[in-house]
């Protein structure tokens, strides 16, 4: 018969438990050092081609299909004062210039008036009412510590008047088809307004 004393057992969970506890602080500091990794890498992208975003089914789309294209890059709400003229000129845009290369790309926003509530299936019913055929992407914020990494970007490459913080829905980044952010408008500039814009980039 074997003979195992309390202190051989205590000893033996003292190991284990302290073994357990480096494992854990390794894999938190592993996984932390990575997430700010991955949240910084924004700052070494070379063009809007380098990320990859969620559409608004929730795949994963890279960048990288819009190469040769020019962009507007749009944070959209669909209650804002805004909504209905912006919502109606982008779609008059993407008709009247998706022969000639224009994508626009539609992320909505909550972080402003919380004028863009709803989840991913609101979201895609509004659009669809109001005839929208560009492409739409999941709800993102786009300040703070957890603004998506592109609108870091974006925002670093075209800065706003005074701070270079997004300050309210309908910004429109224009995109040349070389993936650089070259023009930065207001949400009081229409989309119409962008014409004599776009045509300097196709």
């Amino acid at each position: 018969m074997i003979n195992i004393s309390t202190s051989s057992i205590s000893c033996v969970f003292t190991l284990v438990v302290t073994l357990a506890l480096s494992c854990w602080s390794f894999q938190s500091k592993s996984l932390s050092n990575s997430a700010t990794k991955m949240s910084e890498d924004w700052k070494n992208a070379t063009s809007v081609y380098d990320f990859t975003v969620k559409n608004i089914k929730g795949e994963d789309v890279s960048l990288e299909k819009y190469k040769g294209f020019v962009l507007i890059i749009v944070n959209v709400a669909s209650k804002c004062g805004y909504t209905s003229k912006h919502y109606k000129e982008l779609v008059e845009l993407d008709e009247k210039y998706r022969e000639k290369g224009l994508r626009i790309l539609g992320f909505p926003c909550n972080q402003f008036g919380g004028q863009e509530p709803g989840d991913s299936d609101s979201i895609c019913s509004f659009a669809e009412k109001k005839n929208v055929k560009f492409d739409m992407f999941e709800k993102v914020n786009v300040n703070g510590d957890d603004a998506h990494p592109l609108w870091k970007y974006l925002k670093s490459k075209q800065g706003g008047l005074l701070i270079d913080s997004i300050k309210w829905n309908f910004t429109k980044f224009i995109v040349d088809k070389n993936g650089i952010p070259v023009e930065r408008h207001a949400a009081n500039v229409s989309p119409l307004g962008l014409e004599k814009s776009l045509e300097k980039y196709f």
